[in-house]
Formats: C-alpha cells, structure tokens, sequence
C-alpha cells in the first residue's frame, strides 16, 4: 500500500495529461479500464474520467486536485497496470500477484497526447448529452447520451455526414423542406437526418424513405411512430420509376448499388432539386465496359481497372451534374481506412455559365471515348434532352 501512494505521488507530482488504467486483478471488477484526460474549459483545466465497459463508456468530471485521490481508489486491489503521460515523461506502473509494485519512468515527448486529445473534443453538431433516440437505439450512445467507445468511429462517420449536408443548409435561411431518401433500409441515419433538421435546425421538414422491402418499411414506420416524428413516413420505392409530383428540395442517395445511383441522380434533376446528397456504391459499369484506347496500363491490372473505373465513375456524375446547372463536389465522407466507398458527391443548384456547362458536358464526352463508356445518366438526360 506504501510503495502504490509513493508511486501515484510520484507520478502525479508532474501535470499529467492522460492516465489509463487496466488488466483488473478479477473478472467481477466493474470497469475493463479506466482513463483520465486532461481537458479545459472556459473554468478552466480539470480531468475527465471515462470508465468502460463491455458495452457502455461512463464519465464522470473532477478537479485537478483530485487526481491523486482518484487514481489511487479506482487502482487499489482492482487493477495491476496502469500508464501516465506528461510533456516530458511516460510512467509505466506494474503490480505483481504479491501486490509488489514496480514504476518505471523515461524520457519523451508527448506533444502527440496533447493534439489527440484536443481533436477529440471537436466541436460536433451531434454533441454528447444530446438524447437522441437513434443514436441509443443505434447503440451509439448510451441512455445517458454518452457516446459507446467501440462506436466512436460510427459517431464521428455520422456527424461527418451530418456536417456536409449542414454546410450547404447553413448557406440559406430554409424554413421548410420536402426531402426524398432512396434506398433508406433499416440503419437509423434517415431518423438522426431528421433529428438533426427538427431539433437543431428548427426547420419544417416533410421527409420521406423510399426502401424496395415491405418489411423494412413497416418497421421503419413503427420507428417513426414510436419516436413521435409526425412528418418522417416510408414508402415501397424503387429508384428506376418512383414518381413524385410535388416539390423535392432535397435527395439523398446512400450506397444505392451500381446504376441505382444514376436513377437517383437523375430523378433529382428532373425535380429540379435544390440539393443532392449521394454516397455511390459498386460501380460495376465502367469497370465492365472499360476498354483503353492509348492508357492501357489502367486496364492491365484488375484491382487498378476496378479502382479507377469507380473513381471515373464519380468524376463523370459530378460533372454530368454540372453540365445540367449543379454546383458539384466530390468529398470523403469517412476515411478510407474504414471503407473504400468514402466518396460523397455534393450538388446544390447555382448559376453556372454555359461555357462551364459545356466544358463539363465534353469532358465527359472524351472520357467516354478515350475508353468506351456509355454512362447510364449520361442516357437518361440525354433521351430527355436535358444535355
């Protein structure tokens, strides 16, 4: 017990920035671990506790000068590691099945610590604390709006998306919105959209979820229901003929498979929607009709033909939706490492010159003759002489 206080004293005789605390000496301990980061505020500095479990992350806030107290219980008789940081230092502390202790202390530069930490706190539009019944029902968040540890990366994939489409919302005063999500199935992102336009944006949305299975839609349905969100409905749709008369100022398109994505695109232009948000997903007809006049080291190897016919793909939408008066992007919307269909095209309806248009228009035109492409919403507008 004397060797552990004179350890945790010499640790926390130094501004720690992190601590993290593991390897529970029994399987009834409550917490797998537990961290401690330094954090500020407008208060001021303090620490941030988050205790995990299998399933849930837990916080709890104390003052700087708690931290040895803290450290100190959460530690004794429960776990035999644990780890700290400084600017300069990291400490490693052991304690054997005899309960010896063995601290360990060297140089380093810790400076990386420090930046991870502040990227952490970025300033989300879906923030912590916020009870958002899609993202517990996700298992995103807990009761408590904390965000679950083994899902940060879908809490960080879905504020991503979140904040693209906020970009282009924030640019102009909407006070209602008829939005049309093809291809929703059952994941929560439509009912977290519409959170996100009610609640935060205090806009009048009439959304509607378009899905080709009966039974996603009823469940979707009783979703809405159960979550009292009055102007979010789904409907039985499918994206090559869904027809809607009145005003669409919103689609989006996620992961619709190979030329779904096309129909998508292209019923957004013929409703002349405000805006268009679309993840594409398999694109398998470039790849399939992709023969190179003079470049043929693209076509040489399989995984390389396959990666650039996806991304040709996406280059000819973006610009297709150019030639027909969009303002276009092409965006990450996560990061690679997390799956390779990362690219969202953003357009919004603008004033773009005819000269542009027609730039576009030809760009994709010798895309398609350079290696024999005949895009499927290049097709479509072009039998409805849209270009």
């Amino acid at each position: 017990m004397d060797d552990l206080k004179k350890a945790i004293d010499e640790i926390t005789s130094q501004e720690i920035i992190k601590i993290v605390i593991s390897n529970k000496m029994n399987k009834d301990v409550e917490y797998n671990k537990i961290t401690f980061g330094l954090k500020e505020s407008n208060k001021g500095t303090y620490y941030q506790i988050e205790k995990y479990t299998d399933k849930q992350v837990f916080h709890e806030n104390i003052d700087k000068n708690d931290l040895k107290n803290k450290v100190l219980e959460y530690i004794l008789s429960n776990y035999k590691n644990l780890a700290a940081w400084s600017n300069d230092n990291t400490f490693d502390l052991k304690i054997s099945k005899k309960g010896k202790v063995f601290l360990s202390k060297k140089k380093s530069d810790n400076v990386k610590i420090v930046n991870k930490g502040h990227n952490k706190e970025k300033n989300y539009i879906l923030k912590e604390g916020m009870i958002i019944q899609p993202l517990i029902d996700l298992g995103v968040f807990t009761k408590e709006g904390k965000v679950v540890n083994s899902k940060y990366d879908k809490y960080k994939q879905i504020n991503r998306f979140v904040e693209i489409i906020d970009d282009e919302i924030k640019k102009n005063d909407y006070k209602d919105l008829t939005i049309l999500d093809f291809g929703c199935g059952k994941s929560y992102l439509t009912f977290v959209l519409y959170y996100y336009f009610v609640e935060i944006k205090k806009i009048n949305v009439k959304m509607i979820g378009l899905d080709l299975k009966a039974d996603v839609i009823k469940k979707c349905n009783d979703i809405a229901k159960r979550y009292n969100y009055e102007n979010l409905h789904f409907e039985i749709g499918d994206v090559n003929g869904f027809k809607y008369n009145n005003k669409v100022d919103m689609v989006i398109t996620l992961h619709a498979c190979d030329t779904a994505t096309d129909y998508a695109l292209y019923n957004a232009i013929k409703w002349n929607s405000k805006m268009i948000f679309s993840v594409p997903c398999c694109q398998h007809e470039f790849n399939h009709q992709m023969k190179a006049k003079s470049l043929d080291i693209l076509t040489k190897y399989g995984i390389v033909q396959e990666r650039v016919a996806a991304l040709m793909t996406d280059a000819a939408r973006a610009n297709l939706l150019e030639s027909v008066g969009y303002k276009t992007q092409l965006l990450e919307f996560i990061d690679i490492a997390h799956s390779p269909k990362n690219i969202l095209i953003r357009a919004s309806k603008s004033n773009i010159s005819k000269d542009k248009k027609e730039k576009s228009l030809n760009e994709v035109k010798t895309l398609m003759d350079q290696f024999n492409f005949n895009p499927t919403l290049f097709n479509l507008l072009k039998e409805d002489n849209l270009i």
